[in-house]
């Protein structure tokens, strides 16, 4: 029995540890947060209970994961510790009972929602941002400062002019629901794995050695503690906050204080069922001691304080069965496993598929099919599966194995990396619809009502085979379709007529080459000029280009090597496609200046303003800098105004902006 007990602490050590470095090193969890706390728990609960076993380096006793070689070590200025985490409103009574009595007075707390992304500390001397770090260990953490930098909201320096000498404060990096989900998308569309949540994101964002690749990803970053500070120090957390954000810092959102227990789960229950409209990942709500004084009386653990706690929400997964896993093919060929679950609600949705990204994923979560499982969605709208129930399990189960052949053409598979594929182009009708949906997209060639369901019904009716075959569609053949009307199939075919005349940039995103999105377009179509001269670029000269790797030399070159390919872009050019090069105007009302947009416009789409100032010489800026002429302001604008204010922008409404330009 107690060689069992032994055993079973041991393996709960290593497995958490394991889990620990997945969560905080390498940004990739593989099991829910309430699946975590659960092994933390029991272990906690075994050693309380046997002493004897005891460990200075058990997970119940250290914070956080070691930190990786590759970066510098920085120790923080105060320790970064976790918090005890509670889930029953028996636990939050127990928390406020306790609070009450070893403070010895009446307690104010201060509660917060409990962001789900990546601790950091900011370090501030003489008012000046000057080096930022990861929780690491919660002693040391990773020197990631050049990628802090590239955050709007990290204050490159402190608003007021009687700012701290000195100030350390402790915030969470972030990525909203929002940019999360375009992120994905785009990642898709260029033949990438998806992320599966905004918080792996954050982290992997944050340790990125090239800090250019950080500062293409839309984060935030909320402060919501202060570590250390010189001068005349804030009493309170609600002072705290306050202060943070009068020296220019974003603070959580939804704050509020309340002097008893029922109040913080009426609190908590409020916020739970919001959850789902909010644009930021939470799993639950922080409870805090307002006085520091207080704080400071109830004290800490060796792990966590006694003065704060997680009140976590209840978990968003259910449990179904993966009746079925099956394969879809993409547009670049990559064969991604695909689970078919019993429908089950999750957060309101109704889900019965779930993405299983490759077979690296389907080993480690070691799916067969009939397993029961957990089905979890993390702000994203694709629903994932994070937990199988190997004890359910009745031996009627079956392995999940990748084809041999393409399940779409017959064609035989390759293996490449991580991923499986089918190389067989457009030549394979799964690739083929993707392909054409893909050159119909917004992004891309924009072609208005050819959907996805629509190139699915014109290929299965035999109406198109290729990409060109859109511009040989014919009224008759559309008028036959069922359901199709007269106003519907003319509106289709005015969207293909007025999809003739394509600039040279969409045109290249359109025809969707590997590892080429919309930015890389444009640096191509800007350097080449036109279709023909980049088809003739080698390797040597596409790696020139700032931002082209190896790899996408390789994608370009490849795509233009296939014979089939160089056809397709002549069957589109005989059917009346006309490939325009993007030349900037010589002369305009914006020639030469910079304009950039924050909030929601009015008037006009954000694709169309840039168009408008790409039209008048201009150019359409992605962030705010010294170089900028313009900043032109809608309707809830983001931490852009602020910043441009500081640098002495011109700052333009909607209206003032369309009266610039005439």
């Amino acid at each position: 029995m107690a060689k069992d007990i032994e055993k079973r602490i041991r393996k709960l050590r290593d497995e958490i540890k394991r889990h620990n470095r997945l969560y905080y090193t390498k940004g990739r969890p593989e099991i829910s947060d309430s699946e975590y706390d659960r092994m933390m728990d029991e272990l906690k609960k075994l050693e309380e209970a046997h002493p004897e076993y005891a460990s200075s380096d058990s997970p119940t006793r250290t914070v956080g994961a070691p930190i990786p070689d590759k970066f510098k070590k920085i120790e923080h200025v105060s320790p970064m510790l976790s918090l005890e985490s509670i889930r029953s409103e028996k636990e939050l009574e127990h928390f406020a009972q306790t609070c009450a009595r070893d403070a010895e007075a009446a307690v104010r707390y201060v509660c917060e929602p409990k962001l789900d992304g990546l601790s950091i500390e900011l370090v501030y001397e003489g008012g000046r941002f000057t080096r930022g770090s990861t929780r690491g260990d919660g002693f040391t953490g990773e020197d990631v400062t050049l990628n802090l930098r590239t955050i709007p909201s990290v204050p490159r320096r402190l608003k007021t002019d009687n700012s701290p000498s000195r100030l350390a404060v402790r915030g969470e990096v972030m990525m909203h629901i929002k940019d999360f989900q375009e992120l994905n998308k785009s990642r898709i569309a260029e033949g990438k794995e998806p992320f599966a949540n905004p918080r792996n994101v954050a982290a992997g964002s944050m340790r990125q050695l090239d800090w250019r690749i950080t500062a293409q990803r839309k984060l935030t970053v909320y402060c919501y503690r202060i570590l250390e500070i010189t001068g005349e120090s804030p009493e309170t957390q609600e002072e705290a906050l306050r202060m943070l954000e009068e020296l220019g810092f974003r603070i959580s959102p939804k704050v509020r204080s309340f002097t008893d227990a029922a109040g913080i789960i009426e609190y908590h229950h409020k916020l739970e069922k919001q959850r789902e409209e909010l644009d930021y990942e939470i799993d639950g709500i922080v409870v805090k001691v307002n006085s520091f004084s207080q704080q400071k009386k109830l004290g800490t653990r060796t792990t966590n304080p006694k003065w704060a706690v997680a009140y976590k929400f209840k978990p968003r997964r259910e449990l179904t069965r993966a009746e079925d896993i099956t394969v879809q093919v993409g547009r670049t060929g990559v064969l991604t496993p695909l689970a078919l679950l019993q429908p089950v609600e999750v957060g309101g949705v109704t889900v019965s598929r779930a993405t299983l990204h490759n077979m690296d994923q389907v080993e480690k979560l070691g799916i067969k099919i009939g397993d029961w499982v957990r089905v979890e969605r993390a702000g994203d709208v694709i629903p994932y599966i994070s937990e199988v129930l190997k004890e359910k399990r009745t031996g009627k189960e079956k392995d999940f194995r990748m084809p041999d052949k393409c399940p779409s053409c017959g064609s035989g598979i390759v293996k490449e990396d991580v991923f499986y594929r089918c190389p067989n182009g457009l030549s394979c009708p799964a690739q083929l619809k993707e392909a054409i949906t893909h050159y119909s997209s917004k992004g891309a060639v924009d072609i208005e009502g050819l959907s996805d369901k629509t190139v699915e019904l014109l290929y299965e009716k035999g109406l198109i085979g290729s990409i060109s075959d859109i511009y040989r569609l014919e009224r008759d053949e559309l008028l036959s379709l069922e359901g199709w009307k007269q106003k519907r199939t003319d509106n289709l075919l005015r969207a293909i007529d007025k999809a003739r005349e394509v600039p040279l940039d969409r045109f290249i995103y359109g025809l969707g080459i590997r590892n080429v999105g919309k930015h890389i377009a444009t640096l191509l179509a800007s350097k080449f000029g036109s279709i023909e001269n980049l088809a003739k670029a080698g390797k040597d000269e596409l790696t020139d280009i700032k931002e082209i790797g190896p790899e996408i030399a390789e994608s370009i070159t490849d795509f233009f090597s296939e014979k089939r390919n160089t056809l397709e872009i002549e069957n589109l050019r005989k059917c009346g496609v006309t490939i325009k090069k993007k030349k900037k105007p010589e002369k305009g009302k914006l020639l030469n200046k910079k304009v950039l947009f924050t909030g929601s416009l009015q008037k006009m789409k954000r694709d169309q303003a840039k168009r408008l100032v790409e039209s008048e010489g201009g150019e359409a800026a992605s962030s705010v800098s010294g170089e900028l002429d313009y900043l032109v302001v809608g309707e809830k604008p983001g931490s852009k105004l602020d910043k441009a204010r500081k640098k002495g922008i011109k700052i333009l409404t909607e209206e003032e902006f369309l009266d610039l330009i005439g």
